[in-house]
Order: structure tokens, then sequence, then C-alpha cells
């Protein structure tokens, strides 16, 4: 066989004269994306995804349909190649519908496998479900106690009856996983001689150790406070999140090789011109410890502190004294943790003051509920005006009585003052309980937002110093749920990993499908209600701190996880379709328009086939022609209407289609499931 010469990317190739410039290139491991070739059938080149540059020719060529000739110099990632490529990928895009991930990973801040780990929970493999969360999560069970589950919104479930419980699932698994022999730990790389410090101990700090130390970096976490957790350790109460259990989690990060240093303030104990020195790299994660003031008259009296303060105290183990009367003011999670905290340090009457109705509270409906079952009274529709006080100290509050009025730009209707209308209770303590801030001193001249953030870029988590990165409550919007902390920090340990390994950092969000679906879709679903967890009494559990949910048995956490409805794609992690959209920013929708006709079927008897994702690359037809030798599957109509239809005209032809299956392992989209 005469042999050629030929240049793909800079690398001289010598090759077998006759060959097709796509299969050269595969021989040589330089992935050329193509959906519809497949070696050991013919020729198709619909796709368009296989264009190549070539010297001399003013004409991108397929490369699954050039035969290469000597002397020729090929590119397969030029600015023009990529404008195509992508074109033809909207295109693909625009008319494939059905759903990459199921919505509860989507709606997911950190992106977890929700489908996969439900999967596995269900069969039994705790540790197998904690292997596919840690690869979002490091402290599942700590987040599922706590996260206020926005995954759970989203589950599809709730078209059937009521969705599943997402975030307990984790725990359990977590939770069996953490007092099992030999608890998960995931493989490290080898050791790459870089040197990472990261300034904070909460959930982002503890995320981006977890994901630097797998990476082959050396991690070292600095913080202020004797023991790392930062709020979910000072600010949670035990009640919500034992600290046990997260000091367990700790552990084994700890374990990794992640060095912690407690006690550590920047600008006290040690510079951060000091740690920037002696690190390749520095991700700073301090959090939000800085009250929010309520700012009205009286705040400066003694009994007055902010919730933060308040829990902080009570989980380092300080009672402190709030009297018998005592006011929260806020909405939101914290003002919760706040007013059932204080039920539990013997206050005899709590009353939480909200400037907006329940239905607006940012705080889940669960908690809210369970502090009524306490004995907190909410006073909605009411701010405070004054805090009264008598000898310098804190003896009642004014409150101004409030409406909703015009809509903000949150999309709320903003609160009102009712004009002359007010109302006066008596307290001992207020608490407020209205948001938090970052402390950025000490940390030079890193540039920060109005708000008083670490201002970072949202897709690398960069600042303005090189080399410096930040992420979780500290950064640009400010504080909020745990979950988003560990959100940020998997795209700051990302960021950091490459910063070290000299690869740009020209991150940008990944595009899924996804499918619109509504209660017709799952009509003729079996109904099988959430299962309802056992939760102590209020007469029991305001009197201590002992956790408050009892958590799911072995039984009631398999049977729930058989609930899910696997919404997500059962071949996302080997679609090609998928990989190559997501090489560069794409935007279908503007080639959006009509649309296949979307439906799922059952007619090939052990293959479900579903016509929304199948992209006519027509692998499935010449599988069926040319390796099978039966013909099954062909098109049917003309123009846009084509679609693929089996045709079955005898009982051999059905029986040989049931064990063949060879359509499915070739299909690049999923639109063919093996029926298990």
């Amino acid at each position: 066989m005469d042999k050629i010469k030929i240049t793909i990317n800079g690398k001289e190739i010598f090759a077998e004269s006759g060959k097709t410039v796509l299969k050269i290139a595969a021989e040589n491991k330089i992935e050329i994306p193509n959906l519809c070739h497949n070696e050991n059938l013919k020729i198709y080149g619909a796709c368009g995804l296989c264009l190549v540059e070539t010297e001399g020719n003013p004409k991108l060529l397929r490369a699954c349909a050039t035969v290469a000739t000597d002397g020729m110099v090929i590119k397969t990632d030029t600015p023009r190649v990529k404008r195509a490529r992508k074109i033809a990928l909207e295109l693909i895009m625009s008319d494939h519908v059905g759903d990459c991930k199921g919505p509860c990973s989507l709606s997911c801040p950190a992106h977890t496998d929700v489908q996969g780990y439900l999967k596995e929970i269900a069969l039994g493999n705790d540790k197998k479900a904690v292997e596919i969360i840690k690869e979002k999560i490091p402290i599942p069970a700590s987040i599922g106690r706590i996260c206020p589950h926005p995954c759970e919104k989203n589950c599809r479930r709730k078209f059937v009856e009521e969705p599943l419980s997402i975030a307990y699932l984790k725990a359990f698994a977590a939770d069996n996983d953490l007092s099992s022999e030999e608890p998960f730990v995931p493989k490290k790389a080898e050791p790459t001689g870089k040197k990472v410090s990261v300034i904070g101990g909460g959930p982002a700090g503890l995320t981006a150790a977890y994901y630097l130390c797998i990476a082959g970096h050396e991690v070292t976490v600095f913080d202020s406070m004797p023991e790392m957790g930062g709020m979910l350790r000072y600010g949670i109460p035990e009640y919500r999140l034992p600290k046990a259990v997260l000091k367990k989690e700790i552990s084994t990060i700890e374990k990794l090789g992640v060095l912690m240093k407690n006690n550590m303030s920047i600008g006290k104990d040690v510079s951060f011109e000091e740690i920037r020195k002696s690190s390749d790299a520095v991700l700073i994660a301090t959090g939000a410890w800085k009250p929010s003031k309520i700012g009205c008259p009286g705040e400066e009296l003694f009994g007055v502190i902010s919730g933060i303060d308040f829990l902080h105290e009570v989980n380092f183990g300080k009672i402190p004294e709030i009297g018998e009367k005592v006011a929260v003011v806020g909405g939101g999670n914290t003002a919760m943790d706040a007013c059932r905290t204080a039920i539990r340090l013997g206050a005899k009457e709590v009353f939480v003051i909200y400037r907006r109705t329940r239905a607006e509270a940012p705080a889940e409906d669960i908690e809210i509920e369970e502090a009524i079952e306490e004995g907190v009274t909410f006073r909605f529709l009411t701010n405070p005006a004054e805090i009264i006080g008598e000898n310098g100290k804190v003896k009642a509050v004014k409150l101004q009585i409030m409406e909703l009025g015009e809509a903000d730009s949150s999309g709320r209707r903003k609160p009102v003052p009712v004009e002359g209308s007010f109302e006066t209770i008596e307290v001992d303590t207020v608490i407020s309980a209205i948001g938090q801030r970052c402390n950025p001193e000490g940390f030079g001249e890193i540039e920060l937002t109005r708000k008083g953030t670490f201002l970072a870029a949202e897709n690398n988590c960069m600042t303005n110093l090189e080399g410096v990165f930040a992420a979780g409550d500290a950064t640009n919007k400010g504080a909020s749920i745990a979950i988003e902390a560990v959100a940020e920090a998997n795209i700051a340990a990302k960021a950091i990993d490459a910063y070290l390994s000299g690869l740009p950092l020209d991150f940008f969000k990944p595009y899924f499908s996804e499918k619109t679906v509504s209660e017709k879709d799952f009509s003729d679903r079996e109904k099988i209600p959430r299962v309802k967890m056992e939760v102590k009494k209020p007469s029991e559990r305001k009197k201590n701190f002992d956790e408050v949910i009892c958590g799911l048995s072995e039984k009631e956490a398999r049977n729930e996880a058989k609930r899910c409805l696997e919404c997500g794609c059962h071949d996302f992690k080997d679609c090609k379709l998928i990989r190559y959209a997501n090489l560069q920013p794409i935007n279908p929708e503007k080639f959006r328009g009509e649309i296949h006709e979307s439906f799922v079927e059952r007619k090939l008897v052990s293959i479900e086939r579903d016509q929304g994702k199948c992209i006519l690359c027509n692998l499935c037809v010449r599988t069926c022609s040319e390796e099978a030798k039966k013909g099954i599957l062909g098109l049917v109509g003309r123009g846009f209407k084509t679609v693929i239809k089996p045709e079955f005209d005898n009982r051999e032809t059905i029986e040989f289609c049931k064990n063949c299956k060879k359509c499915a392992g070739i299909c690049p989209t999923g639109a063919l499931k093996i029926i298990e």
C-alpha cells in the first residue's frame, strides 16, 4: 500500500493512501467531531460537524468523505471551522427535544447528578451514591440536612403527587457511608508541586480544598475560628445540623491531605501578603459574618443582638441572657433558627417581626410551621419603628403596621407603612436577622462591589489580583444558601486547577436540552405518596437541641428513591451530541421554529425510541440494513417531515430485532434506549 504524508494541526503524519481524513485523524488520536459516521458503515456525511479547512482550498471539506492526498495540510479547529460547526450544532439542537439532565439536577446550584445517586440508593448502593454526590458536594450529610432543596421544587414527581425527598435521601446515603467500615475516599491525582491557600473553612472553602486536593495540589485552609465549618458550625443550630456529623465530614477532607489551620485571622495572626507569597494560588472564602443593621432608633441598646452573633454564641457554648420575651426581626432561615433557638433557651414568648406576608417570607415553609408548633408568634406585615429602652436596656419594640404596595425590582410587592398605625410589644431582647455582609478588611487591593463584597468573575471566580480567586458568601451578590457557596467553590476549584496548569480560564455556562412537560405527560404513572419522615413532637423537641428530624429508615429510603421518574437522558454521560455542543457556547434559540413531533414508541420490542431526541443521523437505519441485513428501520416522509419508523412484516423479524439491539448501541444521542 502506498504511503502519503499529510499535516493535521501542525502534526506530520504518514498514512496509507486511500483513507479519509477522518480515519487518519482517528488513527492518530486526533478527534474531529462527527455524529453520523461509523467506520463499519458506508460514508453518509449528513451531520456537517466533521468539516475541516485545507490549505489552498476555498471550501470547507467533510473529513468523513474526503480522501486524503499526499502533501495535504489540514486544520480542524480554525475560527472558520468552529463557526461552521457551531451553526451545525445550533441547527441540530434547535430541533432536539429531550432532557439531558433532569430538572432536579438543573435546579441544584451545584448540578449534582440527582438521578444518578437516587438510582444507586434505590438499589441499596449507598457508597456508589455518595461517590456520585461527592463529584459536586464533599459534605453531603451536612448539606442534605440544611439545604432548602431547590431540586425538590422542580421535581417532576409533583405532576403525579409530590416531589421526592431528595435532600434527606442524600443525607441518608451519606450517613450510611460515614458509619461504614470504609467510607468513600476519592482517588487523588499525582502531586503537582503547586501550593494553594484557602482562606475560610466554611462550605465554600472546604469544598474548594477538597477538589483541589484531589487534583494533586498541596492545600492549606486558614480559618479564624477554633474549628472548621464556618457558618455550618457556628451559624446553624444543633437541632438542624448535629456538629458531630459535620465534624466527621470535615475529618474526611483532612484525611485526604488538606492541612487545616484554625485561629488564624487575616491581618492579626497572618497577613494576606504572607499567604500570597507562600502560595501559587489563593482562594478567599471568608463568608459573610458582619450583620446588617435594622436601621431604627434604639438598636444600640443593651439587649439588641444580631442573629449571627446570637447563634454563634449558642454554638460556641455560651448561653446569652435573653429574658422571657424575645423579638426576632426578619423572615429568612436565620430568623427561624434564632426564634427556635430562643424557645430552646427558655424564652416564654418569642415574636417574629416580618414586614411582608408569610407567603413572601424567604424561610422554608416547614421552618415557619415547626416554629409555630413550638410556640413562636409571627407578626407579619410589621416592622420595627423604634426599640424602646429603660436604663440603657431594651424594654419594648414599637412596630409600624405595613401593607403591600406595588411590586419592587425583585418582583415582590413592596411593603409600605400604614400611616399612623403602630403597636408596641414588651420584650427583653431584640434579635436582628435581616442579613449579613462580608468583612473585606485586611485583603489589600482586591476590588470590591458596591455592596462591599469581593468582585470575582462569575465564570471563573478570578479577582483583579493575579492568582487570587474568591467564592461563596463573600463575593458578588453576597450571602446566600450553603449549596450556592458549594456550587461557586466548584467553579473556583476548576478555575484554580486550570490556572495552575497554565490552561485558559474562558469557562462558559454549559448548554443542556430541556423538555417542557405537564401533568398530562404523567397521567399513566402510579400515585405513590412521598414518605413522611418522623419528626419529634413539639413538646419534646423544644426542650433541647437534639436533632428534630428522625431521618429515613432503610425501607423508607429505598422506596422513596424508587419513586424517581428518571427524567434525565439515560445516555447523557456517553452522549456525543451534548459533548460537542459544549465545546463552545451555542445558541439554538436563534434557529428555533417548527420542530418535529416528539413521541416515544416501543414498537422495536426491546428498544424504546424517543423521536424528540432523534437527529436523523441515519446510523440506526444504516446499521439495520448494512450490518444486521434486515432493513427493519427506514426513513418515512419527505423534507422536514422525515422521521425514522420501524416496520415488521413477520414474527421472525420481530424475534431477530428483540435480540439484536445494534441500533441502540450506535445511536449518538440517546434516542434509542434498551428496555431492561
